[in-house]
């Protein structure tokens, strides 16, 4: 875990997810400050950090983000968390993270239970286009 950037945060998502896969490429054209980079969670590394942080899988499956060294976070906190990192009007939605952790977990929690229903699935992970392969672990 040595080879992890340290000054990065690294944003662990569903690769075979078509809304975890637009939620990353959100992330992607509104991160002007090149805090994040991106692992698939089926991805060997992935799954090696998932294994060295000791994440429950049956906890979370879709988001979790990891600050090497500090802390990870998954569910509704990860996702308000990078909201607020992004900066500008995403800032905002920080006020979410008044709502009680349960509640804002259970809307999370919803969303995941159903989003390859609403969103569909990919049979594999997405490959990178060659201008965003540098933020992808």
């Amino acid at each position: 875990m040595d080879n992890l950037p340290k000054d990065k945060k690294i944003i662990l998502f569903d690769g075979v997810c078509n809304l975890c896969d637009a939620t990353v490429q959100f992330i992607i054209k509104r991160d002007k400050k090149d805090i994040f980079r991106f692992v698939p969670i089926q991805s060997g590394l992935g799954q090696q950090i998932i294994g060295d942080i000791g994440i429950d899988t049956t906890k979370t499956d879709s988001i979790i983000l990891y600050e090497p060294g500090n802390a990870y976070y998954y569910k509704a906190e990860a996702a308000l968390k990078i909201a607020k990192r992004l900066g500008g009007i995403y800032t905002l939605l920080g006020a979410f993270s008044i709502l009680p952790k349960w509640l804002s977990n259970k809307v999370y929690d919803y969303i995941a239970r159903n989003r390859y229903k609403w969103y569909g699935k990919k049979n594999e992970c997405m490959i990178p286009t060659p201008e965003m392969r540098a933020k992808f672990l």
